[in-house]
């Protein structure tokens, strides 16, 4: 049965309502955070899956490790909106440091303990991801599992109605969040574009290089994408590797 928190938790998701999904649904939960990510149909892919943008989360440390894994593209999310498949691993210090060689130890120091994803989706149709942060010491109850999978189920409705919620209860213009496009990463999309046209080679191997770029130089993939876009930064393979233009001029 449902807990009285997630009803809750449900209630905020109406359109209209002023409540805020994500703080909501992280009390109900039980859990350390609460991330909801969607697919946008124009965002790029990597390995045959989009790339997803945050819709909502709480606290800062989910939204972190959200644009951790985006940067690595590699991590419970990625491997969940791959397989369609939930990803459960509260205690990521069990987990084999083979599976995510790169994200593990850069969640350890951002002081994630444990992380649990639930695609949202109904057959083929892949729409986004529930990604909740946990204490690291013990897995989900039954409880938390059902409360979870009512979420996401709701979630899922709304997204397929085109009635998906936005932070803090409200949507768009029309009434609609479905289908999504050009949200926060449009940026990390425009930059992957130019780096595409500039190295010559394809959106896929544009966005590798984008993140391989962010991650060497431990920044956000969303600043280096603001510099790219902004012309202070480019990516050519007669250099060594990407630099500033001189003047800023691309």
């Amino acid at each position: 049965m449902t807990s009285d928190g997630m009803a809750e938790a449900l209630r905020s998701l109406r359109p209209g309502s002023n409540g805020d999904p994500a703080e909501t649904s992280v009390r109900a939960l039980g859990v350390a955070g609460v991330t909801v990510s969607v697919f946008p149909k124009s965002s790029a892919t990597l390995n045959g899956t989009r790339t997803p943008e945050p819709l909502w989360s709480f606290p800062e440390l989910s939204l972190q490790f959200e644009e951790l894994q985006f940067t690595l593209g590699e991590g419970p999310g990625p491997d969940a909106a791959h397989a369609g498949a939930p990803v459960l691993e509260p205690v990521l210090s069990q987990v084999r440091p083979d599976r995510w060689p790169a994200l593990l130890p850069a969640a350890q120091r951002l002081g994630v303990r444990g992380v649990c994803c639930f695609p949202l989706g109904l057959g083929a149709a892949r729409l986004g991801i529930l990604t909740l942060l946990c204490d690291g010491e013990h897995g989900l109850s039954n409880q938390q599992l059902l409360d979870a999978n009512t979420l996401s189920a709701a979630l899922t409705a709304a997204l397929m109605n085109g009635n998906g919620p936005t932070h803090g209860g409200n949507t768009g213009d029309d009434g609609q969040l479905w289908p999504i496009d050009g949200l926060h990463r449009a940026v990390v999309h425009q930059a992957t574009g130019m780096i595409s046209v500039q190295l010559g080679v394809s959106m896929v191997e544009a966005l590798v290089r984008l993140r391989a770029f962010a991650f060497g130089s431990e920044r956000p993939v969303g600043d280096v994408a603001d510099d790219v876009v902004a012309r202070r930064l480019r990516f050519d393979d007669d250099r060594n590797g990407p630099h500033s233009p001189d003047g800023g001029e691309g």
